[in-house]
C-alpha cells in the first residue's frame, strides 16, 4: 500500500506540521508491527515565500498561493502509483479564500481520499462552508477528533454520517519515557509551575491566568506561570508582537514579574515532554467555546498533567470523568480558587493527574496509527470510491424562488446592484435588468400559474413603458429618484426590451397585458434599422422569434428576423480568419446568445446557412469554454482575442445563462440529445461545477453571487446575476424533468 499525505511538515513550525509528522511515523510503525507493506510520501505546503529543508520523505512542495502547483501535485499523485491520498485540513494552510485552491487538486485525483478535519466551524462564512462541503464531497472518509464535529458536519455541512469516523488526536506514549532523563529547568527549582504552551494569539486568553496570579501568590508565593511558545505567524504578520507585549505589560502592571516566565520559542517534542512532566498544573484559558480540537490539551492529558481549562468544546469532552477541571471563560478569580485548592490539596491534584495519564495511554500515537492503517485498508478495498461513482458532476436543484428578486424590487422596478444581498439604491435602475426580470416572471407565470408573478410582471412592464421614448426607442439608466441622464440607451438594452416584449406578446397571462405589450413592441420595431452591434441583433431575434410564434403569418416580421440574422452572418463572414470563427474580433460577454439566435432563425426558416454559422460559432466557443468537463467562462477582466489569452476571473452568471440558452436553442433546432447534456453541464456551473469548485447560488439568501474572482466568489448579489440564475433554472429544469 502506498499513501501520499498532504499537509504542513517539519521543519515548518506549527501544530499541523507536528501532527502530520506524528501521523506519518505512527502509521509506518503500525505497518511494521503488523507486518504490513506500507510506503508513505509527503507533499508539504509552503507558506508565502518560505522554503524549508525537508527530510527525504517530502517528495514535493506546494506554494500555498500558486494554483498551478496544486495542479502539478495532482498530476504527480495520479502518476505515483499511490493507493490513497491523506489530506490534513485546517483553515489557513491552503491558498485562496478559505483555502479554496486545494479543491483544484482534489477534483483531479483518481484515487481515494481521506481527509482529517482539524477544525469544523459552527458558524462558517460562505466560503468556509462551501470549501469544507466540497472537500467532504471529494473525500471517501473524513476523520474528526471530537464527536461534536459529527453533528456540525451532518447538520451544517450536509455531510453523510457514513463518511465520518472519529479517531482521537494522538499523543506520545509517555509511559515509555525514561524519567531519569527528565531535568527540571533551573528557573523552576523549588517552585510550583503553571504551564500554557502552543502558538500564542489573543484567542488563547493568557491574560486570564496572569490576572489570577495576585490571588494565587497571596497563598503560594512560589508559584510560577510559564507561557511556552512563539506568537502565531499569522498574528505576527498582521499585528506583530502586540499581544505578547500586552501580556508583558499586564504582568508588570500587576507586579507579577517574578511569577511569570515567557519562553518565546518553538520547542521540539522531547523538549515539550520535559516541560510537561516538570510542570504541576496545565492551563488552557481559551476565550470561547468554538475550539473543536486542541492538540496541546491532548498532549497535557497524555503527559498526566493536572489540567484546568475553560469549557471550550474539546475540553468539555476530554476533561470528563475526573480528567480535569473547568472554569468559566475570563473568570480569573474562579481560576485562582481552583489553583489554590489543588495546591492546598496534593491528593486531589494527584488524582487528576492519574486519571489524565490513564486516559492518555489509550490515545498514544502507536494506537492511533493502527486505527488509521485499519481505516486506510477499508477505504482502499471499498468499491464505493467517490471518484469512481461520480461519472458526472452531481448536484441537487433547489426549488424555484423569486425571494431575492422581490427583495431587490421596489415600486419603480428592480435595483441594479447590491451590497451583499441588500439592494444598493445609489445604483438606480436600468432597462436591461427590468426587461430580463420581465422575461423571468413571464416564464415563471407560465410554468407555475401563480398570481405573485403577475404582480411582478406589472411592475417590470410599467418600467419598460416609462423609459420608452415617444419615437419607440428606450432610455436605459434611471436614478433612484426616477430621473434620467441619457436620451437613448445601448443596442443591448434596446434588444433586451424587444425580447421581453416579444415574449409578452406570445405568452401574456391576460389580454390587457397582451395589448400593451403588442403596442410597445410594434412601436419599438421602427428602430430596428438603427441596430449596429451583434448582441443587439441577437436580442431582437429572440423577441421576433416569440412574436412570430404568436403571429406566424405576418411575413414582414419574418423579414425583420432574417435581416437581423443576415447581419450576424455578415459579421461572422467578415471576422472569420486564421482559425478565428466568431462574429467579432474579440469575445466578450453574453456570448452564447449569438449562435443561439441563429439556431432560432434556422428553426423558423430551415435555412441551412443559419445553421452552418450557428454550428461553427458554437464549436469555436466550446473550444474555449467546455474543455475540462465543466464550463469555463470568458473572464470579464480580460476578454478573448485571437492572439491573447483571456482572464480566468470575473466569470459572470449572465454568461452561464447565455450558454444554457445556447444549448436549449440548439436542441430545439436540431433535436440532438448531446445538447441536453451540455446544457446540464452549463447549468451545473451555478452549483459549483466551475473553475473554483464553488457554488454561485447562495442557499442562505436564495440569491446568486455576482461572479467567480481570483480570491473566490463575489458575495454581491445584484439583479443581473439573480435574473441570469432564475432564467437558467426555468430553461434547464425542463430537461431534468424529461424521462
Amino acid at each position: 500500500m502506498k499513501v501520499i499525505c498532504i499537509g504542513n511538515y517539519p521543519p515548518r513550525k506549527c501544530g499541523i506540521a507536528t501532527f502530520t509528522e506524528n501521523l506519518v511515523k505512527s502509521v509506518i510503525s503500525a505497518s511494521h508491527e503488523h507486518n504490513a507493506d506500507l510506503e508513505v510520501e509527503v507533499i508539504a505546503m509552503n507558506d508565502r515565500d518560505q522554503v524549508y529543508d525537508y527530510p527525504n520523505i517530502v517528495k514535493l512542495t506546494i506554494a500555498d498561493q500558486v494554483k498551478e502547483e496544486y495542479i502539478i501535485a495532482a498530476e504527480y499523485i495520479n502518476n505515483s502509483g499511490a493507493d490513497l491520498c491523506v489530506l490534513q485540513h485546517e483553515f489557513g494552510i491552503y491558498g485562496g479564500n478559505s483555502g479554496l485552491l486545494i479543491l483544484s487538486l482534489l477534483r483531479q485525483l483518481t484515487i481515494p481520499i481521506v481527509s482529517t478535519f482539524h477544525t469544523v466551524l459552527q458558524k462558517p462564512t460562505f466560503h468556509q462552508k462551501e470549501v469544507l462541503k466540497k472537500i467532504a464531497e471529494y473525500s471517501d472518509q473524513i476523520v474528526i477528533m471530537n464527536p461534536l464535529a459529527i453533528s456540525f458536519l451532518t447538520d451544517i455541512y450536509e455531510v453523510p454520517a457514513t463518511k465520518i469516523i472519529r479517531i482521537e488526536h494522538g499523543v506520545p506514549d509517555f509511559g515509555t519515557i525514561d524519567t531519569s532523563s527528565i531535568a527540571r529547568p533551573v528557573s523552576w527549582q523549588g517552585r510550583k509551575v503553571l504551564l500554557t504552551f502552543g502558538l500564542i494569539g489573543r484567542s488563547k486568553g493568557i491574560e486570564t491566568v496572569i490576572k489570577s496570579l495576585p490571588s494565587i501568590v497571596k497563598n503560594h508565593p512560589d508559584i510560577l506561570y510559564v507561557v511556552l511558545g512563539k506568537t502565531h505567524p499569522h498574528v505576527v504578520k498582521h499585528a506583530g508582537e502586540e499581544y505578547r507585549q500586552y501580556l508583558e505589560k499586564l504582568t508588570r502592571d500587576l507586579k507579577m514579574e517574578n511569577n511569570v516566565e515567557f519562553l518565546n520559542q518553538y520547542v521540539s517534542e522531547s523538549e515539550l515532554t520535559n516541560y510537561l512532566l516538570n510542570s504541576d498544573i496545565y492551563v488552557t484559558p481559551y476565550l470561547n467555546k468554538a475550539q473543536i480540537t486542541s492538540g496541546t490539551l491532548c498532549y497535557a492529558i497524555g503527559g498526566g498533567s493536572a489540567v484546568i481549562s475553560t469549557p471550550y468544546w474539546h475540553a468539555e469532552e476530554l476533561l470528563t470523568e475526573g480528567r480535569g477541571i473547568l472554569f468559566d471563560f475570563k473568570d480569573y478569580l474562579q481560576l485562582a480558587d481552583i489553583v489554590n485548592d489543588l495546591l492546598n490539596n496534593p491528593s486531589k491534584m494527584e488524582l487528576l493527574k492519574r486519571n489524565a495519564f490513564e486516559y492518555g495511554l489509550t490515545i498514544t500515537w502507536p494506537q492511533i496509527g493502527f486505527q488509521y492503517i485499519t481505516m486506510f485498508n477499508e477505504v482502499i478495498h471499498s468499491n464505493e470510491h467517490s471518484f469512481k461513482t461520480k461519472t458526472a458532476f452531481e448536484f441537487n436543484i433547489p426549488e424555484f424562488t423569486t425571494s431575492h428578486l422581490e427583495r431587490m424590487t421596489d415600486e419603480t422596478g428592480i435595483i441594479q446592484h447590491a451590497n451583499g444581498f441588500v439592494a444598493d439604491y445609489s445604483t438606480g435602475y436600468c432597462l436591461d435588468d427590468n426587461a430580463r426580470a420581465l422575461l423571468v416572471c413571464l416564464l415563471a407565470q407560465q410554468r407555475f400559474n401563480d398570481k405573485k408573478y403577475e404582480r411582478l410582471i406589472y411592475k417590470y412592464l410599467a418600467f419598460i413603458m416609462f423609459v420608452q421614448n415617444d419615437n419607440g426607442s428606450f432610455k436605459n439608466y434611471i436614478t433612484y429618484s426616477r430621473s434620467t441622464y441619457e436620451d437613448v440607451g445601448s443596442d443591448d438594452a434596446f434588444g433586451r426590451a424587444v425580447w421581453a416584449l416579444g415574449l409578452l406578446v406570445r405568452i401574456a397571462p391576460n389580454d390587457s397585458l397582451f395589448q400593451l405589450g403588442l403596442d410597445l413592441f410594434i412601436k419599438a420595431t421602427s428602430h430596428f434599422h438603427e441596430i449596429n452591434y451583434a448582441r443587439g441583433y441577437a436580442n431582437c431575434i429572440f423577441g421576433l422569434y416569440h412574436y412570430i410564434n404568436r403571429f406566424p403569418d405576418q411575413e414582414q416580421f419574418v423579414k425583420m428576423l432574417t435581416n437581423m440574422a443576415d447581419n450576424l452572418v455578415e459579421l461572422f463572414s467578415h471576422n472569420i480568419k486564421n482559425g478565428w470563427a466568431w462574429f467579432e474580433p474579440v469575445i466578450t460577454y453574453d456570448n452564447g446568445l449569438l449562435p443561439a439566435a441563429l439556431y432560432l432563425v434556422y428553426e423558423l426558416t430551415e435555412n441551412q446557412k443559419y445553421l452552418d454559422i450557428a454550428e461553427k460559432s458554437r464549436i469555436f466557443l466550446e473550444s474555449k469554454c467546455l474543455v475540462n468537463g465543466h464550463l469555463t467562462l470568458i473572464g470579464n477582466k480580460k476578454w478573448w482575442t485571437a492572439h491573447h489569452e483571456t482572464s480566468e476571473y470575473a466569470q459572470q452568471p449572465i454568461d452561464a445563462m447565455a450558454m444554457v440558452l445556447l444549448y436549449d436553442c440548439a436542441y430545439r433546432a436540431t433535436k440532438n440529445n448531446k445538447f441536453i447534456d451540455m446544457l446540464k453541464t452549463c447549468f451545473s456551473w451555478y452549483y459549483g461545477n466551475n473553475d473554483l469548485n464553488l457554488p454561485l447560488y447562495d442557499s442562505e439568501t436564495k440569491g446568486c453571487n455576482d461572479g467567480l474572482e481570483e480570491y473566490g466568489v463575489s458575495r454581491n448579489q445584484g439583479a443581473e446575476s439573480m435574473i441570469a440564475y432564475l432564467s437558467s433554472w426555468l430553461t434547464a429544469t425542463q430537461y431534468f424533468e424529461k424521462k
